[in-house]
């Protein structure tokens, strides 16, 4: 069993300096460096959402400038493509009109051709009857 005499005392006191002497070598500076690093776990920490938030905002900056980009260019192409089809069909116009215009006056010309070879034909026809009927009759038909 235990007996108590003065070793258990000695024992005691002996617990008791190095409790004081662990608690001030050891123990205080490694709680103090232990809070020093959760001080600096959380300023930086802090500055991680910090720089989180600022990217986030950077982003939506970047996103929000890309939609007025690409809503900008979306708007120019469609300005330029209705133009071109302003144009293009403005060109189709003018060249329809300047075909018509050519198709008009080639028809006139066929016209004008063909009313002189019916005049012609039609003024020759006399002579052409004659010599017709001399050919089937075998003899001339001038007298």
């Amino acid at each position: 069993m235990i007996t108590i005499d003065e070793t258990l005392i000695i024992h005691i006191i002996n617990m008791i300096l190095m409790m004081i002497v662990l608690n001030t070598i050891l123990y205080k500076p490694i709680q103090e460096i232990l809070k020093k690093r959760e001080g600096k776990l959380g300023s930086l920490n802090n500055d991680v959402e910090q720089f989180e938030r600022n990217a986030r905002q950077r982003q939506e900056e970047v996103d929000r400038k890309m939609r007025e980009a690409g809503a900008k260019a979306k708007k120019a192409l469609d300005g330029a493509r209705s133009e071109a089809q302003v144009a293009g069909s403005e060109k189709i116009a003018a060249i329809r009109a300047e075909a018509e215009g050519e198709k008009d006056k080639q028809l006139g010309d066929i016209r004008s051709q063909i009313d002189a070879a019916r005049k012609e034909l039609q003024a020759n026809t006399e002579g052409f009857a004659k010599d017709m009927a001399g050919k089937i009759l075998g003899r001339s038909l001038e007298a």
